[in-house]
């Protein structure tokens, strides 16, 4: 009786292990196609950083944006939709999460996860059509969430492409708390990603597929600055929607 309660035992531990590798295996197919579906959508992606519990992968002594930064330098020219690149990226760094350069192919509009519900919720009222919405955190304050639209693009005469006082590059993120608008130089994680903290509120998921064609940033912009303006008012410290200068 104890050596066939020791085998039921052992047969336990083994289906348990087996359900866990399945798992793991799933969700490595999962990562792999919603980063190719991405990629599909003309969304050049490049690796990233990703977080070691609350902290960062990459080895730089109190990284301030942990696991939301690409692992080279060279991203920009490393950032490609190549399908076989991505999966071999996806294969040999399991545990990484992607950007996705903008200013190509398309840019994002990136709003406090409040404010963005809000304009969503308008938006979609209105009939304005929106095209691929990306969460990254569910918090109201520290959240985001990401907006897709078709990109100002890379004219051939650069005197006639023109900035924007909430253009936003990697190193000002700071100085955009409310819209920010990731074009030329800049980047956001793509899907799915972790975030420091690793529970389901702080994982970066789409609201709305990739797949969607992307919309003029115009036709959205109204509704976002104006959600940016309520949101900043009932934020603790009142912080100002867009840059002051």
């Amino acid at each position: 009786m104890e050596r066939e309660s020791r085998f039921s035992r052992w047969l336990r531990r083994r289906s348990r292990g087996g359900a866990h590798a399945s798992a793991v295996q799933e969700a490595a197919r999962l990562r792999e196609d919603l980063l190719l579906t991405a990629a599909a959508a003309g969304f050049p992606l490049a690796p990233a950083a990703h977080p070691e519990g609350y902290g960062c992968s990459c080895d730089r002594i109190g990284c301030p944006t942990p696991g939301r930064h690409p692992v080279s330098f060279a991203w920009q020219t490393q950032a490609t939709t190549d399908p076989e690149q991505i999966a071999r990226w996806a294969a040999g760094q399991p545990a990484a999460n992607f950007v996705t350069a903008t200013g190509r192919t398309h840019d994002v509009l990136d709003v406090p996860v409040g404010a963005g519900r809000a304009a969503l919720e308008r938006l979609e009222a209105e009939g304005v059509e929106v095209g691929p919405v990306a969460v990254c955190g569910t918090d109201p304050w520290s959240g985001r969430m990401l907006f897709f639209t078709a990109t100002r693009g890379t004219p051939d005469d650069e005197d006639e492409w023109w900035p924007c006082e909430l253009d936003c590059h990697p190193e000002t993120l700071d100085d955009h708390p409310g819209l920010r608008w990731h074009c030329r130089g800049s980047y956001v994680l793509v899907p799915p990603a972790r975030l420091p903290g690793d529970d389901s509120e702080s994982a970066v998921g789409w609201l709305r597929a990739p797949e969607r064609p992307l919309p003029d940033p115009l036709t959205m912009l109204e509704a976002l600055t104006d959600a940016c303006a309520a949101h900043a008012q009932e934020e603790p410290d009142h912080t100002a929607p867009w840059p002051v200068r």
